[in-house]
């Protein structure tokens, strides 16, 4: 695996020519960190949405259209596979697809094979960071597809992000997203069962935190992002829990894990019981809920 650290963009770099699909809470920031490293963006979102530094298009193929590089950010596999049908036949020539969804494997390959088939570069680069990272410029992205179309998009990279790691061929980026996202699902659930029994047993919550974070049940759930307020460093749950990554994604995210794990015969119980807690949590009242707020949810159920 190659990864690639952030560090400044050479001319050559600064002036490559850049499609952007998808402009929302994620898109937006990253694709204005690209204008303002003095790329040439030019951008298009279904909303209508304008972003600084941005040059609109009226199309997702009018966006892609002479660009060097087309990146997307979609919500799901299935948009992917129609905007990747729409904007591969309008791209020239050795540029590369570069999807920074979320999707399954089997879209992101979908994807690649149609890009392979018009001459063009493929990467499914899925990232983690949510919207600060976005908006910061420190973002990770985990990049499948071949290292030609990974060296030409690194400087990129290193603008949106502050490392971005090539696991391996097309899907690969998708599958390492899937992993660790199955594992922040379980290690976040953990935590909050954690402080949920902690509070049933009469122990504070600083206690809780000051023992685990510096044992053997520390991990970035409870040091990084600890889902009780007032201990740790802050984190949405000292924000009444607004989202910095909704329960809802989560959920989208253990589900394709657990689609995933289906396909490739993988046993993942752990991570098959968060995704039912994430989602009933959702069903429930969770939906617009950081995912750390599962301990709210925990703190309302009885042992039965």
């Amino acid at each position: 695996m190659k990864t690639a650290g952030r560090g400044p963009a050479s001319r050559e770099d600064r002036a490559m020519k850049i499609g952007f699909i998808g402009l929302g809470n994620m898109g937006a920031p990253m694709a204005a960190n690209l204008a303002k490293a003095g790329h040439e963006v030019t951008g298009f979102d279904v909303a209508g949405v304008s972003v600084d530094g941005v040059a609109p298009a009226g199309s997702a193929p009018e966006a892609a259209s002479g660009a060097d590089v087309v990146i997307t950010m979609l919500p799901n596999g299935d948009i992917l596979r129609v905007v990747a049908a729409e904007v591969v036949p309008a791209m020239q020539a050795g540029a590369v697809l570069c999807d920074c969804s979320t999707v399954d494997v089997e879209s992101a390959q979908a994807a690649a094979a149609m890009a392979a088939a018009a001459g063009v570069g493929a990467l499914d680069a899925p990232v983690s960071g949510g919207t600060g990272g976005a908006a910061g410029g420190t973002l990770t992205f985990m990049v499948g597809g071949d290292e030609a179309s990974f060296a030409k998009v690194k400087p990129l990279f290193d603008i949106m992000g502050q490392k971005a790691v090539h696991c391996g061929a097309a899907g690969a980026g998708q599958s390492a997203k899937i992993c660790n996202n199955m594992i922040l699902g379980i290690s976040m659930i953990a935590v909050c069962e954690g402080f949920n029994l902690a509070d049933r047993l009469g122990l504070s919550r600083e206690a809780m935190f000051d023992v685990v974070s510096t044992s053997s049940g520390s991990c970035w759930s409870i040091n990084t992002y600890c889902p009780a307020p007032g201990v740790g460093p802050t984190s949405p749950a000292d924000n009444d829990y607004k989202p910095g990554f909704a329960a809802e994604l989560m959920l989208k995210d253990l589900k394709l894990s657990q689609q995933a794990a289906d396909a490739a015969g993988a046993a993942t119980p752990m991570g098959a019981a968060a995704t039912a807690l994430y989602d009933a949590f959702v069903a429930e009242g969770g939906q617009g809920k950081d995912f750390s707020a599962m301990l709210l949810r925990l703190a309302e159920m009885s042992k039965g």
